[in-house]
């Protein structure tokens, strides 16, 4: 199986394009290619392509893109994982994750109970670190799509954006099952199969009384069984059964 590389100026069969300069840097000193290699391109919108590496060397490469080729299809629904901010690297894993299972977009957001601020985030470079650790989770499952990583936002914008019609409906928020009586199982949603949905995921410490009152009034509250799950592994988990509920699998 040939490599695969991130090139977001790759449009079409034909065209020569310059690798960014950490892919190029992969090829040429990590995997030590060089001019004729065969590669795998693909532009994180949908396209791939079959390329050659017309010019490697000091950390810059440069590859002829022949006949387009497939990549791991897209879920059919499209599902905005919305994320409060999880502390250290465990976001890190989040965000590969949710881009290998399939999600189409990451709303970091900021919850009264999160232990990360807005700038931290900013001052640690996180979302510059999240955008590469997205790319680097669609080279290794095969998806030609890499996910945007939008700005980190506070709860309450994210109520606005909801409210402005900005994230995808329906909206679910995911709850501990005794949070409140008009939660239901996940697998007990009604409805046929949407084209887009949001999935909001609270911070390890969960979400307050006044933030699970603002959903009653909005959005759907679902539940995933009463085992404790690890805030890491909550996007994976909740994603997955969201896709096998409604026949991605």
């Amino acid at each position: 199986m040939h490599a695969r590389f991130y090139a977001p100026q790759a449009h079409a069969t034909g065209d020569v394009v310059a690798l960014p300069d950490d892919e190029a840097e992969h090829l040429t000193r990590v995997l030590r290619l060089s001019r004729g290699d065969q590669v795998v391109v693909f532009n994180g919108r949908g396209q791939a392509f079959e390329a050659t590496v017309q010019r490697a060397g000091k950390g810059t490469a440069e590859l002829l893109l022949g006949p387009a080729c497939e990549a791991a299809s897209e879920p059919r629904v499209a599902i905005t994982l919305v994320q409060a901010v999880l502390k250290g690297d465990k976001m890190d894993d989040v965000v590969r994750d949710a881009v290998m299972i399939g999600v189409a977009a990451i709303q970091p957001v900021i919850t009264t109970r999160s232990e990360v601020t807005h700038v931290s985030i900013t001052r640690g470079k996180r979302r510059e670190r999240w955008e590469r650790i997205a790319v680097s989770s669609a080279k290794q499952c095969g998806r030609a799509v890499v996910p945007p990583i939008l700005e980190p936002e506070p709860f309450d914008s994210i109520v606005a954006l909801a409210e402005e019609r900005q994230l995808p409906d329906p909206v679910l928020m995911l709850v501990e099952p005794q949070a409140d009586a008009n939660a239901v199982s996940l697998g007990e949603l009604a409805g046929e199969r949407p084209r887009d949905a949001s999935l909001l995921i609270g911070p390890e410490g969960g979400w307050t009384a006044a933030e699970i009152a603002t959903g009653v009034e909005r959005w759907h509250l679902v539940t995933l069984g009463s085992r404790t799950i690890r805030g890491d592994a909550m996007a994976l988990v909740s994603v997955a059964a969201l896709f096998a509920k409604w026949n991605e699998y």
